[in-house]
């Protein structure tokens, strides 16, 4: 019982812990709201080319990815 509580939590922990777009792969990127395959490849290309993000505001600079989109998700990413 004890073990399938903490397993638990650790899950909800996972579902809730914000994804890092400095290191979060294509999957983990295509779990944000709104963002699919194109726009979670655009933001690789963008940190492969130009290093690391170095706020979130800056995902404005990947093709795709607008004021509106940033607003959506900034909840659930982080630069870390």
């Amino acid at each position: 019982m004890i073990k399938s509580l903490l397993l638990l939590l650790v899950f909800v922990y996972t579902l809730m812990a914000a994804v890092n777009i400095n290191k979060a792969d294509k999957k983990e990127l295509m779990g944000l709201k709104g963002i699919g395959d194109k726009k979670a490849t655009a933001i690789i290309k963008y940190r492969k080319k130009n290093g690391k993000f170095k706020s979130v505001k800056e995902l404005t600079n990947v093709k795709g990815i607008g004021d509106k989109m940033v607003a959506k998700i900034k909840k659930d990413v982080t630069v870390k």
